[in-house]
């Protein structure tokens, strides 16, 4: 049996959608329909029942699929004992799938990927930029081997999170802004900075989110303009010009403020967001992704 039907199949019924599974396996949506109809008429089985607003497992297809799940988990332990015994002198080899948000991809994970080059040179790392909601399918489908999430709460019955580190966050402007110009004797009140102008990293970024909902919008007489992007470059642009002020990880603007082209707004200060690991409880833990599990909490503050 082919298990790329059976890695299309498990695709389907974690997302519930032809055309979602699709984008999370990079095929176009009539070959995941040819794929299960394949499975389909290899088992002699209706796998799903076709609805208006997507596909439901049917009764024998609940069970196709946790067998499925364990021929792929299988599989991939069989991939990467073959690997690790044809690199040289027994060194850790293998491919990881690893996404995060932009924040991290950015900021953190270009010095893990170098860092695990030079430590274990046979395993490739495979980055992708996921939001929570995205990471957390990604991760149930198989597409994903780990997954950081910027969540100070992460609960999912099937993903265990193990909280990695606190990623600092900073309210910043420029130092020609007027909410900088008063600077620490006089700062502003969230009174006024409920006023501002704000561009902000897109909708599902969860510290972006937790601020509008706790902070601007619920000061009395707010009336926050808000611009999300979904690039922190453009977000980071528009304030470095004056246009308004921004919620960022300081890792993310730490070269704005040393160089002065940024300043943090005075008078603010929020608690660190949670980076949290996160990978599916029942898939076995290969020797590469192990090596990257344990480079990730060099390369974030303690």
């Amino acid at each position: 049996m082919d298990t790329r039907l059976l890695r299309t199949f498990a695709a389907v019924a974690r997302t519930g959608n032809l055309t979602a599974a699709a984008e999370h396996l990079h095929l176009v949506q009539s070959t995941v329909t040819a794929q299960v109809q394949a499975l389909e008429k290899e088992l002699g089985l209706r796998l799903f029942d076709r609805l208006p607003r997507g596909v439901v497992l049917t009764g024998p297809g609940g069970e196709v699929l946790a067998q499925a799940e364990a021929v792929l988990e299988a599989e991939s332990r069989l991939r990467a004992v073959a690997a690790s015994a044809g690199g040289a002198g027994g060194r850790v080899t293998g491919r990881v799938v690893l996404s995060a948000g932009e924040t991290l991809v950015s900021a953190r994970l270009p010095g893990v990927i170098a860092a695990l080059r030079r430590s274990h040179p046979g395993v490739e790392v495979d980055l992708r930029t996921m939001g929570t909601a995205a990471a957390v399918a990604a991760l149930r489908t198989g597409e994903l081997d780990l997954a950081l999430l910027l969540e100070d709460e992460a609960a999912f019955r099937d993903i265990e999170c193990t909280p990695l580190a606190g990623e600092p966050l900073v309210l910043v402007c420029s130092p020609d802004h007027p909410v900088a110009r008063g600077g620490t004797d006089s700062p502003a009140g969230w009174a006024e900075l409920a006023r501002e102008d704000y561009f902000l990293h897109e909708q599902g970024c969860s510290y972006s989110d937790r601020f509008i909902e706790r902070l601007l919008t619920a000061a009395e007489g707010a009336q926050p303009r808000i611009t999300r992007f979904g690039s922190l470059e453009a977000a980071r642009s528009c304030v470095t010009a004056g246009l308004g002020l921004s919620l960022l990880a300081r890792a993310n603007v730490a070269d704005a403020l040393a160089a002065g082209r940024l300043t943090q707004v005075p008078g603010t200060h929020f608690p660190d967001v949670t980076v949290q690991l996160a990978r599916h409880r029942r898939r076995w833990l290969s020797p590469a992704t192990a090596a990257l599990t344990a480079e990730l909490p060099r390369h974030f503050p303690h």
